[in-house]
């Protein structure tokens, strides 16, 4: 497996923005390093070209005949190695170095076979009911249970990319462009995956088991007062309420099931968990409300999100990376001391990056992280320039969650 092509640009036009993008992937597949027959394309546009999307996609067909397959999505933004283009007419695209009988690309016309794939990536319109089960059979699908991926976000139209070779000259085909569902690409065992979630926060007190609960509401925590827990937890006091509300304002609830613990080790939130938002006091029954179902047994710990805990958190995540690729700077002791994952393997030494899909959410990039472009500069120093694609979602999937506010980087390893 060589490095995969990969291409983007900005353009108030989209044939300009594809040709600037065509002409980058052209060059780049004619270098030793770089693979120069690749299949699969993975496509990612900003809302400002959704209403040509089919257009687009026809183009970059054409320019692009040996590339069979594709997936993709539209997001606010559009990441890259380095970069992010966030409210502004761009896309970005990377052909993966993949064998035919390595990937399978899915959508509701063409269905995932069950037990076939090890993971895989996928993008779903937000607007699909249940869509939490649906990312759960989905899981179910695969050998492992690991998805990632993200929810298209868009101003206008809301669409994915799938493209099947075996749907190319079907007269009746989708034409590559859908709406609603789920669509992307599984990948058999023999695809190596590193993925890892960064929630972007860190728990300020201890995680605490929910004793009493109602609907959105948690009355009690480890037996106590909710509200009078979260008051002191924080350090305020609702004789001041314009200081308690802008301190609430900023904080937010990591949750896990029963019985599981979310912190891990070193202090930072497990995979697992999900970050939600406090909603609301309940001053006459000492409650506090949470944006989730609610049920007496799970865990809960307050969380603060600042620049500090996101460029903490995700330096985290791809040092994590680095170190799965680097097994031999490290003993396997230490790994398992890093890592979330209960028993980490080591993977044979010399794993080098050959591309990386990271997606984030709308409410985070360069901004949250202290300035333009922070989040996947920060990716770039810890990863080095490897080809990165992506785009900022409305929601992100890792694993069989489905989360909000975070990022989930995923990396294709090759010996």
């Amino acid at each position: 497996m060589k490095l995969f092509p990969c291409g983007h640009a900005t353009h108030p036009q989209w044939r300009m923005a594809a040709a600037l993008v065509l002409a980058q992937l052209q060059s780049q597949m004619a270098l030793p390093d770089y693979a120069s027959q690749p299949r699969l394309g993975l496509l990612y546009i900003t809302d400002h070209f959704a209403p040509d999307a089919q257009d687009l996609l026809v183009h970059l067909r054409q320019g692009l005949p040996g590339v069979t397959d594709w997936a993709g999505t539209v997001g606010i933004g559009v990441a890259v190695n380095n970069a992010e283009y966030f409210d502004e007419p761009a896309m970005a695209l990377m052909l993966c170095d993949l064998a035919p009988e390595q990937y399978r690309v899915f959508s509701g016309v063409s269905p995932l076979p069950a037990d076939w794939a090890n993971a895989a990536l996928v993008h779903a319109d937000p607007h699909t009911p249940e869509l939490t089960e649906l990312i759960g059979e989905m899981a179910a699908r695969t050998r492992q249970g690991y998805l990632f991926g993200g929810l298209s976000a868009s101003r206008s139209r809301s669409m994915q990319f799938a493209v099947r070779a075996d749907d190319a000259g079907d007269p009746m085909a989708h034409g590559g462009v859908l709406e609603g569902g789920l669509s992307g690409v599984a990948f058999s065992p023999q695809v190596k995956l590193l993925s890892r979630v960064t929630q972007g926060c860190q728990p300020i007190a201890p995680e605490r088991e929910i004793t009493q609960a109602e609907g959105h509401v948690v009355l009690q925590l480890a037996g106590e007062p909710a509200l009078d827990v979260m008051l002191a937890d924080l350090g305020i006091s609702l004789s001041e309420p314009q200081k308690a509300i802008a301190v609430v304002r900023s904080t937010l609830v990591g949750l896990s099931a029963a019985g599981q613990s979310g912190v891990g080790r070193t202090g930072h939130l497990g995979h697992d968990v999900r970050v939600r938002h406090i909603i609301g006091l309940d001053p006459l029954r000492h409650g506090v409300a949470i944006a989730e179902h609610l049920q007496a047994g799970m865990r809960l710990a307050f969380c603060r999100r600042d620049v500090q805990a996101a460029r903490a958190d995700l330096v985290r995540v791809c040092a994590e990376i680095r170190e799965e690729l680097e097994p031999e700077s490290l003993s396997i002791e230490a790994i398992n001391a890093l890592s979330d994952d209960p028993s980490p393997t080591m993977p044979p030494a010399g794993q080098r990056i050959a591309g990386a899909v990271y997606v984030s959410c709308t409410g985070r990039g360069g901004p949250h992280f202290g300035g333009p472009n922070a989040e996947l500069q920060i990716i770039r120093h810890a990863l080095g320039d490897v080809p990165l694609v992506g785009f900022f979602a409305a929601g992100e999937i890792g694993r069989q969650q489905l989360y909000g506010y975070t990022g989930v980087l995923t990396v294709f390893t090759t010996d």
